[in-house]
């Protein structure tokens, strides 16, 4: 009797925690919060590019295994009140780390897109500005997977704001910056393995 009622305790505090852990929210800080700066919904961004789909291959002209260029990508369903976009892609597969590949901000909001090899340059023609990367340079640096299969994620999120942001900016200062901003946001994904 003593051990069935052991047990009987045992399995009460895994369902008590089991209950805490499902109520308890994961902290995040590296992301917007899905709330928009309204405080309603965030809507969602539809983002595209002509060379590769949403979970497919990225091609090897975009990575360190050709010639490195950036993607075009376009995209729609951006929110009337937006004043600018930002982007940010990123691997979350690399290890030790979550390794940006590319940070853009102050794009005006009415940009349908970007084009095939954007300039590696701090201020774009017709607007927007880029950060930092994790090797060190400013603009786009593709996938360069040690080994395995990795995912790279191109985010796109609408802003009610431009930021006060110099060129050369790190994924964490925009992403600080673009706190209380964000009204609606994108992705696309694309793999790489060498």
């Amino acid at each position: 009797m003593h051990k069935t009622a052991a047990t009987v305790c045992c399995l009460l505090s895994v369902a008590l925690l089991l209950c805490a852990c499902r109520n308890e929210k994961p902290s995040n800080t590296n992301q917007p919060s899905n709330v928009n700066s309204t405080g309603g919904e965030k809507a969602q961004i539809k983002i595209s590019s002509t060379v590769f789909q949403d979970g497919a291959l990225i091609p090897r002209p975009y990575t360190c295994d050709g010639p490195d260029v950036s993607p075009s990508l376009a995209w729609q369903a951006v929110p009337d009140g937006a004043k600018t976009l930002a982007l940010i892609c990123d691997d979350p597969d690399a290890p030790g780390k979550i390794w940006v590949h590319w940070v853009l901000y102050n794009l005006p909001a009415e940009t349908k897109g970007l084009i095939e090899n954007v300039p590696k340059q701090e201020k774009l023609p017709g607007g927007g500005v880029q950060g930092t990367n994790d090797f060190h340079k400013l603009g786009y640096d593709g996938p360069c997977p040690p080994g395995g299969t990795h995912r790279y994620y191109f985010k796109l999120y609408a802003l009610d704001a431009e930021l006060a942001l110099e060129p050369g900016a790190t994924k964490d200062q925009l992403l600080e910056a673009m706190k209380g901003h964000v009204l609606a946001e994108g992705q696309l994904m694309g793999k790489y393995q060498k």
